[in-house]
């Protein structure tokens, strides 16, 4: 699907630039304008993140509103809070899983099982898109940091390359 998105703006490498962008961060287009959950970005702003002109931003939000399709992808993003870096200054755990293929389904449901037989609670899991992001992880936020006898358990798990705790 990611692909099809892409396909829009193969012929404007900014517009592809700031399109990627929209898409890390859950930018919305509502409009001629684009908001990060109820804030408005002003298109400098963005344009210099992605290392692209303004104009690049505008003509960017105005390929979106052309296409219906488009349009209802871009009008319903919404950011997302990641816990992964606060998460150990309030004594919650952190584990980043690096999978063997990040599209083989079921590698959520293993990991999270072996965490819920432990008696643990997860807070958040995020998993990275395998069509966007170049290497795709998950990344589990636990009530309480994992014990080391878990990470054993965590590695054998369906799917799973590597652990890493923080």
């Amino acid at each position: 699907m990611w692909k099809k998105v892409y396909d829009y703006f193969q012929k404007y490498p900014a517009q592809q630039r700031v399109v990627e962008m929209l898409l890390a961060y859950g930018l919305r287009v509502d409009g001629k304008k684009i908001f990060c959950g109820k804030i408005e970005l002003s298109d400098s702003k963005i344009a210099r993140a992605a290392g692209v002109d303004r104009r690049a931003v505008v003509s960017t939000i105005e390929t979106i509103n052309k296409n219906k399709w488009l349009r209802k992808i871009f009008s319903t993003l919404q950011p997302t809070c990641h816990l992964k870096e606060s998460a150990p200054q309030m004594n919650w755990g952190v584990i980043e899983i690096i999978t063997v293929d990040a599209s083989m389904p079921g590698i959520l449901s293993s990991v999270a099982s072996i965490i819920a037989k432990a008696k643990m609670s997860m807070r958040q899991a995020i998993v990275d898109d395998y069509q966007l992001a170049e290497e795709p992880k998950l990344f589990i936020v636990t009530e309480k940091p994992l014990p080391s006898n878990l990470l054993s358990k965590l590695r054998k798990a369906k799917g799973v390359k590597g652990v890493v705790t923080y």
